[in-house]
């Protein structure tokens, strides 16, 4: 202001034999100082404090430049409207300038946008000079739903023009759910107050899903990050977890086409259907840690991981007791242990210890329960998605009721590890089990340092190293005999490397 009061001075031709001052007061961010400024300059006291030499007499034309808030200026515009200091009507010269006679209104919901909507239309209807399609009043949240019913008004009305008095944050937001609805239109006028332009004395920050572009002068969407369905990693994991679940599928055909035989009865032919289908629930589980987290895929991921795990581990624990309880039985005056674990006995200990961690996910759903959240930190000009687990201790209390019972397993299996060799069922439940703990113990350290998406690609990583692990150990071996060694599937043979369980 000063350099164009300058520049007018300096220039005969602009303005001849008038010269311009000015003025300035501090108000203090006080409305009540801000009326005092206004009405001392009306009211002729401002003599007192002219500074520069050449400002004398009465000026004979009075201009204010309103407070850098819309409030303030509101309300001191409404004081000065008493004494008849003229108020310019740029919007409306505007609108006559290029002959605009339909146009539509967009206002925020606060004293600057009904402020102007009022005056406009006030205006427009003595002037005579145009009309509006339509005026809307933006929602103070991003109520998408409300923004969508204002562009499809937009849209279908016949005016090519819009005037917005609205903020910055509500113009990006508006201009973004355009976008997704295909609309363009052909002008629009933005008197905005939060923008930030290139060579501005202030600076306002962008809204939080926004980011300004190289030339600082305009805040653009930021990057949108997640562990995507679409991206090479995501499609490994998913291609990954699909093979296993196929796998675990043709395993339980053979398993079931040859139940029959030999191997598949000494191995409790029951448990290792229920481990299977468990398995493949473990590597199904996988898919819900890739694409967009939504409310529900984060509430049910952890779950249906933890239940499936423990549905797996249990089933292994309770083969683990039954070549225990086989091995006694095989001493003399054992045989009772056997009758104390049959058939009803290990459904029974399955569905208990899988119902507990069903119990620990219900108390942390309740409690506490996973959410999508939209993290800025990791990278200021990118938003990742990721699920937050609400309640870690919900989260651990999962992981250790699973590490517990993967450990106890893998306890009672080492100690009988040394058995005949018709009981080399426990070498391979020992094994897997020093697998499966190695994979979530080396887990929780590299999750908790992984930034944003990785955190996910490490627990879906994790989730199909165990299964795998689990699938290989316990059922490689088997599938060897069944398919590529079937002189071995006989009751000879398994008699002579073990005893039927």
């Amino acid at each position: 202001m000063a350099f164009a009061i300058d520049e007018i001075n300096n220039n005969s031709n602009l303005l001849p034999n008038v010269t311009l001052g000015y003025t300035l007061y501090d108000n203090c961010v006080e409305l009540g100082i801000g009326f005092r400024g206004a009405l001392s300059l009306i009211s002729g006291q401002e003599e007192q404090i002219i500074l520069h030499s050449t400002c004398v007499g009465n000026p004979p034309v009075v201009g204010i430049v309103g407070d850098s808030s819309s409030t303030p200026s509101i309300a001191i515009s409404s004081i000065l409207g008493l004494y008849r200091v003229p108020m310019v009507r740029a919007m409306i010269q505007i609108l006559k300038y290029f002959g605009w006679t339909w146009a539509g209104l967009l206002i925020t919901d606060d004293d600057y946008g009904l402020h102007a909507a009022r005056s406009l239309q006030s205006e427009l209807s003595v002037s005579g000079e145009g009309c509006l399609a339509y005026v809307e009043v933006l929602p103070t949240d991003k109520d998408t739903d409300e923004l969508r019913r204002i562009v499809d008004v937009m849209k279908k009305s016949t005016a090519h023009v819009v005037i917005a008095f609205v903020f910055e944050t509500h113009m990006i937001n508006l201009i973004e759910e355009a976008r997704k609805r295909a609309f363009q239109w052909a002008q629009l006028w933005h008197f905005a107050i939060t923008g930030a332009l290139a060579d501005s004395l202030e600076c306002t920050s962008c809204p939080e899903d926004f980011w300004s572009n190289p030339q600082r002068d305009h805040c653009v969407p930021k990057k949108t990050e997640f562990l995507s369905y679409l991206e090479p990693l995501g499609i490994c994991l998913t291609a990954t977890s699909l093979l296993g679940t196929f796998l675990c599928a043709v395993i339980l055909g053979i398993f079931i086409y040859h139940r029959r035989t030999p191997i598949v009865r000494a191995n409790n032919s029951e448990l290792s259907f229920q481990l299977l289908l468990s398995l493949k629930l473990c590597f199904l589980c996988s898919l819900l840690f890739i694409g967009r987290p939504r409310l529900w895929t984060c509430q049910l991921r952890h779950a249906a991981f933890g239940i499936s795990f423990v549905l797996c581990v249990s089933c292994i624990l309770v083969k683990t007791m039954v070549v225990l309880a086989v091995f006694k039985a095989s001493k003399p005056g054992g045989g009772a242990s056997l009758k104390w674990f049959g058939a009803m006995q290990q459904r029974g200990t399955v569905l208990f210890l899988t119902s507990i961690q069903a119990v620990i996910c219900t108390a942390w759903l309740v409690s506490a329960s996973p959410t999508p959240h939209k993290n800025t930190q990791y990278q200021n000009d990118k938003i990742v998605y990721e699920c937050v687990v609400g309640s870690s201790v919900g989260f651990a209390v999962l992981l250790g009721y699973i590490g517990m019972l993967a450990f106890l397993s893998f306890l009672i299996a080492f100690l009988v590890r040394n058995l005949p060799e018709s009981f080399n069922e426990a070498k391979l439940i020992t094994f897997s089990m020093l697998i499966f703990c190695a994979v979530w113990v080396a887990f929780v350290p590299v999750y908790i340092s992984s930034p944003g998406n990785y955190a996910d690609a490490v627990e879906v990583f994790a989730i199909l190293a165990s299964s795998f692990g689990l699938l290989i150990t316990l059922f490689g071996p088997k599938c060897y005999i069944i398919l590529l060694k079937p002189e071995l599937n006989t009751k000879k043979a398994v008699m002579g490397h073990g005893t039927e369980s």
